[in-house]
């Protein structure tokens, strides 16, 4: 065995047992358990599942992808018309109005749910408003059941279609579509014939990522149609109610729609060839000259622009009510800053911040540091299983999040060797393994993309001059990949910050963070308090995507 081969095999080690272990083994466990019932092997979770008694659990697996599907629908509705708009049109306020559109992605799912409760809900601020300017005897609309979810899925998933068909519009090379003109073809042929194919692999991946995350949407059905049955909200149901053989058999139909929906989409893809054989520049922007529609594009930017902001001011005016003083007013009355007074005096109250911040800096301490090495094997280095370990890594990002922690739940409640000996399950480490895991392919694919631009011989120079493989990685590569591997920690960051699926499976009383803490404030009706919970997360989502933009050049469809 030659020097480089040992090198492989010592770098592969670590990263086949840390994927073993948390990642093909729990999900293992996941599907045996659905096929156990009393410690027998049987096939009757499924048959309970599937069978004629089974009218919640089919009905909760039609309502999650029925609503996936609209999800993806709705946001691609809204999102590639603006990508065109913003990436084609010059008008007066186009650079300020392409930054707000991407303002939703600072919210997290829960915080997202709840700024819309207080805003479009049955005591929200807009109806009651309208109610009273109107001198109505009733609110005349509320938000809740599908068309709830469905309007706070778009509104905070859009972006992904906005930022991916804005980079893809960016490196489309116009010259083909000025071809196409000039062969005659009008506006609508050129888009459908040579725009509209050019963006399919864009589009797909923007509708892979909604679909896997309404698929996995906990904070709107939970919040905004308690009767409303998605299969995220079952396998919740069935964990706390101790049934875990039927939470497994509904965490392993969850990801069997999910993946196939992957596998489909990626079949779709690779149909054609989407590369371009050309070298020009990519589009131009035109720019508007007609004032009547250079005006109402302006009109509309500032509309939109008021409301895409509504939720985050909401958040920030509710966040300074202090407890108690809002009950059964129409709105609130008293303003101050005792919220965030509390929040750095009072011990218990800070606890869900600091334990937040601690464990999404630790899990995403092993994101930087095991993402970088499975990534640096994965495209520098040849090895048998190369494809098979790309997908074993992938999985975390592919299975809904209520999966994820299921799987870690059946796998780490019992001593393994994965957990040196230990029950992992209700300890406060678990939550800290699980957003590792579930963001891992966050850094990977970030990782990889610089990689796969540095040339072999910058490495294979260093090492010609005698240096060691792991001095040249340290002084050679480390240095030109770190954007990258920086760039998808800070995002798994972001993500496990805001992360509340997951959390609400497995988080016990010392470790709750502050998704956790805004539920049980809700639970309370300290309105307030919860808001200004949300704001911290807002504030340190705002600044770690402002921070990775800036120094890291990183924009979130890079991870997609």
């Amino acid at each position: 065995m030659n020097a480089e081969k040992r090198k492989t095999i010592l770098l592969l080690i670590p990263i086949v047992i840390v994927l073993t272990g948390y990642v093909l083994y729990p999900s293992f466990e996941t599907m045996l358990e659905s096929f156990r019932q009393e410690g027998i092997f049987t096939f009757q979770n499924y048959i309970d599942f599937f069978g004629p008694k089974a009218h919640a659990n089919l009905e909760a697996l039609w309502n999650s992808v029925y609503i996936s599907v609209l999800s993806v629908l709705f946001s691609a509705l809204i999102g590639v018309p603006l990508a065109f708009i913003f990436n084609r049109y010059d008008f007066p306020g186009r650079s300020f109005f392409s930054g707000v559109a991407i303002m939703p992605i600072v919210l997290p799912s829960l915080v997202g749910v709840m700024a819309f409760m207080f805003l479009y809900g049955e005591a929200g601020l807009v109806p009651n408003m309208i109610k009273d300017l109107f001198g109505l005897e009733e609110v005349p609309f509320t938000l809740g059941g599908v068309s709830g979810i469905l309007l706070v899925h778009a509104y905070t998933m859009y972006p992904y279609f906005y930022m991916t068909v804005s980079s893809a519009l960016n490196n489309v090379d116009s010259s083909l579509e000025e071809a196409a003109a000039n062969l005659g073809s009008n506006r609508l042929g050129v888009f459908w014939k040579v725009t509209f194919p050019l963006l399919t692999p864009a589009l797909v991946a923007a509708s892979l990522l909604v679909f896997m995350v309404s698929m996995a949407s906990f904070s709107a059905p939970f919040l905004l149609a308690g009767g409303y049955r998605v299969l995220s909200l079952q396998i919740y149901f069935s964990k706390i109610n101790g049934n875990l053989e039927m939470a497994a058999t509904q965490s392993v139909i969850l990801s069997v729609v999910s993946i196939s929906f992957l596998l489909f989409m990626r079949w779709f893809q690779n149909r054609k060839d989407y590369r371009m054989g050309t070298k020009g520049l990519g589009a131009h922007r035109s720019e508007v000259s007609h004032p009547l529609i250079k005006w109402t594009m302006v009109t509309i930017g500032i509309i939109a622009m008021i409301i895409l902001l509504l939720p985050h001011a909401t958040l920030a005016i509710l966040s300074l009510v202090p407890e108690g003083s809002w009950t059964w007013q129409t709105y609130p009355t008293a303003f101050n800053l005792e919220n965030f007074r509390l929040l750095f005096e009072d011990p218990n109250i800070w606890d869900p911040v600091r334990n937040s911040l601690f464990m999404a800096f630790v899990a995403c301490l092993g994101c930087f540091i095991f993402g970088m090495i499975t990534s640096y094997a994965l495209v520098k280095r040849k090895f048998i299983g190369k494809n098979l370990l790309d997908i074993l890594v992938m999985i975390p990002w592919a299975l809904p999040a209520t999966v994820v922690g299921m799987n870690l739940i059946l796998a780490f409640n019992q001593p393994s060797p994965f957990s040196f000996g230990k029950v992992l399950v209700g300890t406060y480490w678990i939550l800290p393994l699980a957003y590792f895991v579930r963001f891992i392919p966050l850094v990977v694919r970030s990782t990889n993309a610089v990689l796969e631009q540095m040339d072999d011989s910058i490495e294979e120079a260093a090492q010609n001059l005698g240096a060691k493989w792991l001095y040249t990685f340290r002084r050679v590569v480390l240095p030109i990949i770190m954007p990258g591997v920086l760039s998808g920690t800070l995002l798994a960051f972001v993500q496990a910050v805001g992360e509340f699926p997951t959390s609400v499976l497995l988080y016990t009383i010392d470790n709750r963070p502050i998704s956790i803490e805004i539920m049980n404030q809700l639970r309370m009706f300290n309105l307030g308090q919860a808001a200004a919970y949300g704001m911290i997360q807002v504030g340190l989502i705002a600044i770690v995507m402002f921070v990775s933009y800036k120094f890291f050049g990183v924009k979130s469809e890079n991870t997609l």
